[in-house]
């Protein structure tokens, strides 16, 4: 089992609104450094009501939006038209005023999603019980995300916890990331991520898997 953390920074805010404006010039800055070096860049982003304000704030950015690509870390396999969406998610706080020239590359339903470029950013969320990306304690495929020689981008994934049946990137495609960022909102995500922190099997907080993992995690927070 690995045990070392790492927690690259801590970015800790006062406000939500902060904390959105921040994450957004860093994600722009970082997207920017990548056109600059190879023409393009792509961005994974995840669902849930935490990034909407984020969202936003990034979509107001002036950066070279044509040469982006954005996608999901995981999804739901639902329809687009479902409010439980995360590509509806993405289309409605993201892919609008200047982000509405990046190019979206939505994973249900799309054969070619596993095809994805490795990501110049991918921003995780955490659920309250211990879950990132679709990595849920209970998965019945959760090993094989978690397997750094699976050879597996993408996997489909079923959990108690998960609700639908999810599509998810895999720990390995998390952490070929040039920039990798937890982010995470209220006092309770906070003990949670104290207990993530904590000595414990990865499969029961399988967040462990990221935070222990190869690539180092930018942590950005608020009350």
């Amino acid at each position: 089992m690995r045990t070392t953390t790492l927690i690259e920074a801590e970015r800790i805010f006062e406000a939500r609104e902060t904390l959105a404006e921040t994450l957004a010039r860093d994600v722009a800055d970082e997207l920017t450094r990548a056109i600059e070096a190879k023409g393009k860049a792509t961005l994974a982003v995840s669902g849930g009501s935490t990034p909407k304000l984020f969202f936003e704030k990034l979509s107001e950015i002036d950066i070279p939006w044509s040469r982006v690509s954005v996608t999901l870390v995981d999804e739901r396999q639902v329809p687009e038209t479902s409010e439980r969406s995360n590509a509806r998610l993405v289309r409605q706080h993201l892919l609008q005023n200047r982000a509405a020239a990046a190019k979206f590359i939505p994973l249900v339903g799309n054969p070619d999603a596993a095809k994805v470029p490795a990501f110049d950013v991918a921003i995780l969320g955490m659920g309250s019980d211990g879950h990132t990306a679709s990595f849920f304690p209970g998965g019945d495929r959760l090993a094989e995300a978690l397997d750094a020689d699976s050879g597996k981008r993408l996997i489909e994934i079923n959990a108690p916890g998960a609700g639908e049946p999810r599509l998810t990137f895999t720990l390995p495609m998390l952490e070929q990331a040039g920039r990798l960022a937890l982010h995470i909102e209220g006092a309770e995500k906070q003990q949670v991520l104290k207990q993530a922190l904590a000595a414990g099997p990865e499969e029961d907080m399988p967040v462990r898997a990221v935070l222990r993992g190869a690539a180092p995690v930018t942590l950005y927070w608020c009350p």
